[in-house]
């Protein structure tokens, strides 16, 4: 049972004893109806700290004890775990374990294997509470069992001969300070390591250009748009076939979360095996429609696609669009523009037998070539509504052109450009692929 410790810091412990299963706030009660002097209401702005006190003889006595307004704690006795684990609500702070003397046994938990197990009781009281102060107590004879007691899981061990209000005041707070401590850095701990299994994994599903034999220069940036993520529902990937052929594509899948991720990945995948199985264009995106149609969460979930095949002299490149934006070509010595898009098919999964034209393009000698998801053009200008727009970052990506930018400087620039002119981060994932054949743009 995994109960929060509250926060509360002081104790206050009162000398009645209570029948096995109760409250001491009972006995005051009984003492009260009795005649006899009651213990004085608590006073303060809120309860003190409850205690659960365990072991076969919970009447021992304990040092009476008020914090600084007042409060007295209220302590709950226990003889075994059933009681104590009934008795273990949300508002308990501490467990206070009374050891039996060393070879005695305690009587509440199973022997080990090899004979009776001293420390059962802690163990079993650590496994019923995880997120509990345990404070042991047991005899001064006994302090090594109370370093083992330590060793195994308690915050601390007392001498219950010993036992005064000061010292049991502070060791009740610092064993709730250091169970709070401990769960906190575990916690931090756990973190850490799930972000660190998460970095690695999303690092390791983005991907590794195969270009090796092309004189095409490669450079790419993303960025996920969901807080602490490494990868997105954008994809993009670049290869180079036997003969020749450098096959770019980028990808967005609709929505945002790990599930739109993981969808990008597997067509990201998918694509790069039937591209180097021979596929290309219509028959391609067909295939990846069958992917995305089986794969997908959701019938609503669709992807948009930007595929070019680049031929082996550099020159010449075929595209198809299934709903994307369209790239961006700039010659050397041009004006960047925006290739046609108006012969492009619809996203994958909206249309069942739906055709995807693959259009031919003359590069040039020398061009650079960009492919993007929307997140990039669609950052607002300002603080109005307007959208970069396509036309918008083809005049940004000119400018930084005719400054003599290339490459990952480009790409670095043009995506703080955006972002900058969108007045901080973007919401939705960006992905960039550039490719390079000589100078292009000035």
């Amino acid at each position: 049972m995994s109960v929060p410790i509250p926060r509360q810091r002081t104790a206050v412990l009162p000398h009645e004893a209570a029948p096995a299963g109760s409250t001491r706030d009972d006995a005051a009660g009984t003492a009260e109806a009795a005649g006899t002097a009651a213990e004085p209401a608590d006073t303060g702005g809120g309860p003190g700290l409850t205690l659960l006190l365990i072991g076969e003889d919970p009447t021992s006595s304990v040092p009476e004890m008020r914090d600084r307004d007042g409060r007295r704690a209220r302590v709950r006795t226990a003889r075994n775990l059933t009681e104590a684990e009934r008795l273990l609500t949300d508002d308990v702070h501490c467990i206070l374990l009374d050891l039996a003397p060393a070879g005695a046994g305690d009587g509440m938990a199973p022997e080990a294997d090899g004979g009776p197990d001293e420390l059962g009781a802690l163990r079993a009281v650590l496994r019923m509470a995880p997120a509990h102060a345990v404070l042991v107590l047991t005899a001064e004879a006994d302090a090594e069992r109370g370093a083992e007691a330590v060793r195994v899981g308690a915050q601390d061990y007392l001498f219950r001969d010993e036992l005064d209000a000061s010292v049991l005041s502070r060791a009740v707070r610092y064993a709730v300070e250091r169970k709070r401590a401990d769960l906190a850095q575990r916690q931090l701990t756990e973190s850490r390591m799930l972000a660190q299994e998460n970095r690695r994994l999303e690092r390791g599903l983005l991907p590794t250009p195969l270009l090796d034999g092309s004189d095409l220069r490669f450079a790419a940036r993303y960025r996920p748009g969901r807080s602490r993520a490494l990868l997105g529902g954008d994809f993009y990937d670049t290869v180079r076939t036997p003969d020749g052929t450098v096959h770019a594509m980028i990808g967005d899948v609709s929505g945002h979360g790990p599930d739109e991720a993981a969808l990008g990945v597997e067509l990201r995948i998918a694509w790069r095996a039937l591209t180097f199985a021979g596929l290309c264009g219509d028959a391609l995106l067909s295939t990846l429609q069958k992917v995305l149609e089986n794969e997908r969460a959701d019938d609503e979930i669709f992807a948009t696609l930007c595929l070019v095949d680049i031929a082996p002299d550099g020159r010449h490149a075929g595209v198809c669009l299934a709903g994307h934006p369209a790239p961006l070509l700039a010659r050397s010595g041009g004006t960047p523009r925006l290739l046609p898009y108006e012969e492009g098919g619809p996203a994958l999964g909206l249309l069942p037998g739906a055709r995807w034209p693959r259009r031919q393009f003359v590069l040039g000698g020398s061009w650079s070539l960009m492919m993007y998801t929307d997140g990039l053009i669609e950052g607002r200008i300002g603080e109005g509504r307007e959208r970069l727009g396509q036309e918008g970052m083809a005049e940004l990506v000119g400018r930084q052109l005719a400054a003599g930018l290339r490459g990952e400087q480009l790409l670095d620039a043009a995506v703080t450009e955006v972002r900058d002119l969108n007045g901080g981060e973007l919401t939705d994932d960006v992905a960039v692929l550039l490719l390079d054949r000589g100078r292009a743009g000035g």
